[in-house]
């Protein structure tokens, strides 16, 4: 493993490849999360109440928090078959069928009834749909990480290909913008009765536009001269159990260091907001407002980060992120509790937009570059996702169940997302041990050889 790169220049034409696929993957990016946060953000506002009625305001929230939480469990399953058949037949027709799928689920949960409409079916239904959303979801990370990492130029394939995690930022501000449009300007009689629906409706809209710019993607010419072009006899009948068989260990070490980008995000946008309305009686709209803001600067800081790590290392730029998450995680629980607005945008930005962003600039290329282009979006997409399932959408919940145990407080929150910082620093720094053995065992062999020579 290197953290520098190889110092070759791309074309004009494979340049104008790399464009368009980092486009392609950066608008596939913003429908499929705007779809997807969209629902974590509304079940922290209404959900509960809607179609959790009879408990307690923090019971509702747990069990809407939950129905979130299921989306992830099935992030694995998309990323088991999308990344099959995306490693058998091709990225592109993949990334079309996802983002069909996600806007097609996510519409639906915009004319769903709730519980007072039809019972029971209204929270079956809303779990079945977020269901849906996390297998589209899923399918999506690898296949729009991989168009854009093996298209892009040798040199700056963590800048191309930032625009998979921009897009997440882009659809965090466009979600959470309109939900903050339509609660400060609609009554909370009217938001509840209809207008949370609006922003699902309008999912719609976005899939359509989504679609007309992915179809005029090319498929990733290292794919084509690696797989597609491959005898039949070399191309595996199951991806997933190959990529299994061949790289256990890189899977695990991406679940383990996806941990703090998790952990800090879902803390800070979505436990946070019900936290702080919930326990510390804020005005919902202020912690919508410095998601607004964390979600905007994320668009300058991620392609910053991306770039950086293309100059100066992957892992560099991973671990000031990683050190900066667990510094941070106290803090930001203590300018919650404090009310002081400043300090918790302070530490909101620095846990979002140092920590989290740093950590995810480098993923797409370290991670695709863990595996074999034959078994990539099958064994970098599962492990991505089976992160998600296990400290990805849960998070929320667990945080919340966390203050339960705590009587309120927010100090084993604060322990949690510090425990995931540091099992993601550990993994690191153990891959850094392990590129420095690397490069000493390749400079020791080239040193014998010249000396051979001689």
């Amino acid at each position: 493993m290197s953290t520098g790169q190889p110092q070759t220049t791309a074309s004009p034409e494979a340049m104008k490849r790399a464009r368009r696929a980092a486009a392609g993957s950066f608008v596939g990016a913003v429908v499929e999360w705007y779809d997807f946060l969209l629902y974590g953000i509304i079940a922290a506002l209404v959900f509960g109440e809607l179609f959790f009625p009879g408990y307690s305001a923090h019971a509702g929230t747990l069990a809407a928090f939950a129905t979130f939480g299921v989306g992830f469990i099935f992030r694995p399953l998309g990323g088991i078959i999308f990344g099959h058949f995306g490693d058998k037949l091709g990225r592109k027709a993949m990334l079309i069928w996802t983002m069909m799928i996600m806007g097609v689920a996510t519409a639906v949960i915009g004319i769903l009834p709730t519980y007072e409409t039809i019972g029971w079916w209204a929270p079956a239904l809303l779990v079945l749909l977020r269901c849906i959303q996390g297998v589209a979801v899923g399918g999506e990370w690898g296949g729009a990480a991989l168009m854009a990492v093996e298209s892009a130029p040798s040199k700056l394939k963590a800048f191309f290909s930032s625009g998979v995690q921009i897009g997440y930022s882009v659809g965090l501000l466009l979600a959470t913008g309109l939900v903050a449009f339509l609660s400060g300007n609609f009554s909370q009689e009217a938001f509840l009765a209809w207008g949370w629906r609006i922003p699902f409706i309008f999912s719609a809209v976005l899939v359509l536009v989504g679609l007309w710019i992915r179809s005029g993607v090319e498929e990733s010419e290292e794919y084509l001269e690696r797989v597609k072009n491959a005898k039949e006899d070399k191309v595996a009948k199951l991806p997933i159990l190959e990529a299994f068989k061949r790289y256990p260990a890189q899977i695990f070490q991406i679940i383990g260091m996806r941990f703090i980008e998790l952990l800090t995000m879902y803390i800070v946008t979505t436990f946070a907001l019900a936290y702080s309305t919930d326990e510390l009686g804020f005005d919902r709209q202020i912690m919508l407002n410095i998601t607004l803001l964390v979600g905007g600067l994320g668009i300058i800081t991620i392609p910053m980060f991306a770039y950086l790590s293309d100059r100066f290392g992957r892992l560099r730029v991973y671990l000031t992120g990683g050190i900066v998450g667990l510094v941070c995680a106290i803090p930001f629980f203590f300018a919650l509790e404090s009310g002081n607005i400043v300090a918790i945008v302070i530490f909101a930005v620095l846990l979002i937009n140092i920590a989290h962003d740093a950590v995810v600039s480098v993923q797409q290329p370290l991670f695709a570059e863990m595996f074999s282009p034959e078994f990539r979006y099958s064994g970098a997409g599962v492990g991505y996702q089976l992160a998600s399932a296990i400290a990805g959408g849960f998070t929320p919940f667990i945080a919340t169940f966390l203050v339960g145990v705590g009587g309120g407080s927010w100090y084993l929150v604060a322990a949690y997302l510090a425990g995931g910082c540091l099992i993601s620093i550990a993994i690191a720094m153990y891959l850094v041990h392990q590129w420095r053995v690397e490069r000493d065992a390749e400079r020791a062999a080239t040193s014998t050889k010249t000396a051979a020579q001689l």
